[in-house]
């Protein structure tokens, strides 16, 4: 016999399958073989902490193995061919959907795998350099890989968002994301789960290639061909998933009068705190976690002076990293491995952008990025990105032309002062102390100080010096969208071109961007029928 309950017990219960069991046989009178966990939130509202679980028991029985739904992945050598450009979530996922769906696909990623992307990464902390083709950026699994590996999304109204979360586990990640309110992986793993999923690719007949970098998109008659890189050609009809940060693909795009608008962002800072301090905010308790409980997590959000201000990818138990993918900027970003074991606690804190806000002066006034065009007019669909160019550039300046961080005391930024010195951090390129509020624009630096004022007030012991600002936070969404056509995701003029995921401006987050992956698999498939 197998019942489901509905359950609310403390966090040693919740910790292990004996605790659930024995919970059960003396509140339920249940007295069960086996147990599985489907549903999973913690209740941290109150002094004492609660776990809310749904499980499944198992009585006189024991479970099948069926802990996560299988896709069925069938040879497709010698099936219709089609291109996907970039292996990110966007394009890995596209791939297997399209390989489901009996066509072949052809990934094709200007980065490298994601075994030797490592290397480039660690290289940045050493060395100081950023190498334009393999960083935190590009490469196999694109901006996610090297990240939290959260699998969670807002959006519930796009796509499967459990088919995700099946491949996940069908490709090596472990089926408790599937019970978890706030699933994540961790920069730990996410690597051997990509590199399996590359595997799946190639194993069914698909084919996958490195240090390729697209270079023009093959049309005629305003209907796609497919890609040119390099002395390579690849036909077939192409999903385009190249990432927010191939701002080279938005320049091409833009001179070959390919469709294209600017769309609203986010920009800030990174916010670190020791992650002992934000567990005792958020456990009320001075011993923060203890033993059972995960790194604690927070969400904020208020609105100051008509825009939002808020926490964006909060990593607990995580490191600040250096996410730029060129020598003359500065970028920073967040990642935590699967344990969320680290020290310290971060989390994007940036305020909302739009468009037309560029006509604000403090937006204008930042240095031009040299053998870069000049910020253009709001109407113009690259301003947006031409700005973040400009503010990654300012903060490459104050961080001496270094991946060295441009940072200052969370309180001392509030109240306008100089920091003399920073707290230890886990960003490992190094910081160097700045004041944040005079060469941000004012836009910006305003809101973010009135918006922590409103977070300190929400909960307490949260505004403090033990909090060090690290710039800047650019990287939010893509700042361009390029225009598809909302039935059939194509581009609304060339056929046979689906501008897919984050970097299209149809998605912001692995999960979301798995989903429209996805979707424009299914469209294409329909575009090879017809």
């Amino acid at each position: 016999m197998i019942e489901e309950y509905q359950i609310r017990v403390l966090p040693e219960v919740a910790s292990s399958e004996q605790g659930i069991k024995r919970f059960l046989l003396e509140e339920k009178g249940v007295d069960v073989m086996a147990v599985r966990v489907l549903k999973r939130s913690i209740d941290a509202r109150q002094r004492t902490i609660f776990v809310n679980l749904k499980v499944r028991a198992y009585v006189n029985e024991l479970p099948e193995d069926d802990a996560y739904v299988k896709t069925n992945y069938p040879n497709v050598v010698g099936c219709p061919q089609a291109v996907v450009v970039g292996a990110g979530p966007g394009g890995l996922f596209a791939a297997l959907r399209l390989i489901e769906l009996g066509v072949r696909p052809i990934v094709v990623e200007r980065g490298k795998s994601v075994h030797e992307r490592r290397k480039d990464i660690a290289q940045i902390s050493r060395t100081q350099e950023v190498n334009p083709e393999s960083n935190y950026s590009f490469g196999e699994g694109g901006a996610g890989a090297f990240s939290d590996g959260k699998l969670y999304t807002r959006s519930k109204k796009r796509g499967n968002v459990e088919k995700i979360l099946n491949v996940f586990c069908q490709h090596g990640a472990s089926p408790s994301i599937l019970a978890d309110a706030h699933p994540h992986l961790g920069t730990d793993k996410l690597p051997g789960i990509i590199e399996s999923m590359r595997e799946t690719i190639i194993r069914c007949g698909g084919e996958v290639y490195f240090e390729t970098k697209m270079e023009d998109i093959l049309f005629k008659d305003n209907k796609v061909e497919g890609i040119r890189c390099g002395n390579e050609t690849f036909w077939g009809p192409v999903i385009l998933a190249t990432g927010h940060s191939a701002r080279d693909v938005y320049r091409y795009l833009y001179a070959q009068g390919i469709e294209i608008e600017a769309k609203d962002i986010a920009v800030g800072v990174r916010l670190e705190h020791p992650s002992q301090l934000i567990d005792q905010i958020q456990y009320h308790r001075k011993e923060g976690r203890g033993e059972y409980l995960p790194a604690a997590e927070y969400s904020f959000v208020t609105q100051v002076d008509g825009r939002g201000v808020y926490s964006f990818c909060m990593c607990p138990g995580g490191t600040v990293v250096p996410a730029a993918s060129d020598s003359n900027q500065l970028v920073v970003n967040g990642m935590s491995n699967s344990l969320r074991n680290s020290p310290w606690s971060n989390s994007g804190m940036v305020v909302e952008l739009h468009v037309e806000d560029l006509q604000e002066r403090s937006l204008m006034e930042l240095p031009p990025v040299p053998n870069l065009s000049s910020l253009t007019s709001p109407s113009s669909p690259l301003s947006m990105m031409e700005f973040q160019e400009r503010l990654e550039y300012t903060a490459w300046i104050q961080g001496n032309r270094k991946q060295t961080a441009p940072a200052q005391r969370m309180a001392h930024f509030v109240n306008g002062k100089g920091s003399y010195d920073l707290p230890k951090s886990s960003y490992t390129p190094g910081l160097i102390s700045t004041p944040i509020h005079f060469w941000m624009p004012a836009f910006v630096t305003k809101r973010l100080q009135q918006g922590f004022r409103n977070f300190g007030k929400m909960c307490h012991g949260f505004l403090t010096n033990e909090a060090v600002m690290i710039g800047v936070e650019t990287r939010t969404s893509a700042p361009v969208r390029i225009l598809r056509d909302r039935e059939t995701l194509q581009h609304v003029r060339l056929q046979g071109l689906f501008p897919c995921g984050e970097g299209a401006g149809y998605a912001g987050g692995i999960v979301s961007a798995g989903v429209d992956g996805e979707r424009c698999a299914e469209m294409l498939a329909e575009y090879l029928k017809s």
